[in-house]
């Protein structure tokens, strides 16, 4: 992708507007701007054929300065180095957000692992934790399943690091199974989080009292979840997508018996009593709440004038471009900002940190108090600021999370003032 598309130039466009408000020095600046680590590796790994295929992976550092660095490996084929350094820069400021302390990294591999027998994805995940290796830790950073990886490969990852290092060490990714010291909820975590944010939405907007439609483009883990979790608390989902298409019924949809369909059909299509549609008739679809839940640049300025949701509540990471949000901003639609919306994963994956660390686990109610008290908390935080800049919810996130950063980088400087304008 190029120009507005890049998400890398997407990403920094918003940080710096934020940054150019805060008033911080040209140092700090650059020194926020850029990722401290880019780590570029080649997996040479033998497939079933016998044959010798090269994928090539990376890992991006963007900030420690708030603690270890956390974030994502993907599995995709349109994996760019672009892409991970402002996933990793997104990173840093949705722990910031939620005042997790972590700061943010990300990683991929450029392959399409539907693609790979199970033994060649395993064999590729096992090089890649170890080509990674001189590079992440338990306190320095620590990897998480993203787009096109899951808790099996979180546990081949932990087994193939735990054995070069001649001991058990379940601290070095999180989203494992709960066998190998996974976090009770963390499946649904990042889903969750995205409910929790929608319900202080509704309150703030006084649409508590009404029965939501919801369209959700994107029926992977994310997807899936939020319609369970909102169809069990009495709102109606009334259309779902994914990669082969989309389905589409006023009268609503159950999601457990879509995902069953989804199991046997490998698609969402074609599920009984539902019209077809695609994914971009999916965003304009007249609904209360659109959940973008699949990948970045879903939401642009062609169709940002035809959403009729009156949330945006972002579970994907970069879902609406700066043009649509501006769009979005002077039409009066809430955007709940990837930063806060999605970021109960990060924080669920902290709590398995934690837990890792401490040996001590806890139970799945224990999880779930903790994860809505930090996103109601978060909301609430963010909203606040937005009143009182008279701003939109994303670049008050924003300024919440460069602030916070900031301030750590300032606190351990020798002079202070010597990266912030004093006022």
């Amino acid at each position: 992708m190029q120009g507005e598309k890049n998400i890398w130039l997407m990403t920094q466009k918003r940080v710096e507007k934020t940054m150019e408000m805060l008033g911080l020095k040209p140092g700090l600046k650059e020194y926020l701007r850029e990722p401290r680590r880019v780590v570029e590796v080649s997996l040479r790994v033998q497939m079933d054929n016998g044959e010798i295929d090269v994928f090539k992976g990376y890992r991006v550092q963007h900030n420690s300065d708030r603690g270890p660095t956390k974030g994502g490996l993907r599995f995709s084929s349109t994996v760019t180095v672009d892409d991970v350094k402002a996933l990793a820069m997104l990173m840093t400021l949705k722990t910031a957000v939620v005042g997790v302390p972590f700061g943010g990294a990300k990683g991929g591999v450029t392959v399409n692992p539907k693609k790979l027998s199970l033994r060649e994805l395993e064999a590729l995940s096992r090089q890649f934790i170890l080509e990674l290796s001189p590079n992440i830790g338990i306190d320095t950073d620590i990897p998480a399943p993203d787009v096109g990886t899951n808790p099996q490969i979180m546990a081949w990852m932990t087994d193939a690091y735990s054995v070069q290092q001649g001991h058990f060490v379940p601290g070095i990714v999180t989203g494992k199974p709960v066998e190998l010291g996974g976090s009770q909820g963390r499946d649904e975590a990042t889903s969750a989080g995205v409910v929790s944010t929608i319900i202080s939405a509704l309150k703030e907007m006084n649409m508590d009292n009404i029965e939501p439609r919801v369209a959700i483009q994107g029926f992977g883990n994310a997807g899936f979840h939020c319609a369970r979790i909102l169809h069990d608390m009495g709102f109606k989902i009334i259309a779902v997508s994914d990669t082969g298409g989309g389905i589409y019924n006023p009268q609503g949809i159950h999601p457990q018996q879509v995902l069953e369909h989804k199991n046997t059909s490998s698609s969402v299509c074609n599920f009984s009593g539902c019209e077809p549609i695609d994914s971009r008739q999916l965003m304009e679809i007249d609904c209360d709440i659109l959940i973008p839940a699949a990948l970045e640049n879903q939401i642009d300025e062609d169709n940002a004038p035809h959403v009729k949701a009156r949330i945006i509540a972002e579970a994907a990471n970069a879902p609406v471009t700066p043009e649509a949000d501006e769009i979005l901003d002077d039409r009066g639609i809430l955007v709940i900002p990837d930063l806060l919306c999605n970021a109960g994963g990060v924080t669920v994956s902290y709590f398995e940190w934690v837990q890792n660390c401490q040996s001590y686990y806890w139970t799945y109610r224990e999880v779930s108090s903790k994860l809505k008290k930090i996103m109601e908390r978060s909301f609430s935080e963010v909203y606040a600021i937005a009143g009182e800049r008279k701003v939109n919810m994303r670049t008050a996130a924003t300024l919440l999370a460069v602030k916070r950063v900031a301030d750590a980088v300032s606190l351990k400087t020798t002079r202070s003032h010597c990266y912030l304008d004093q006022k």
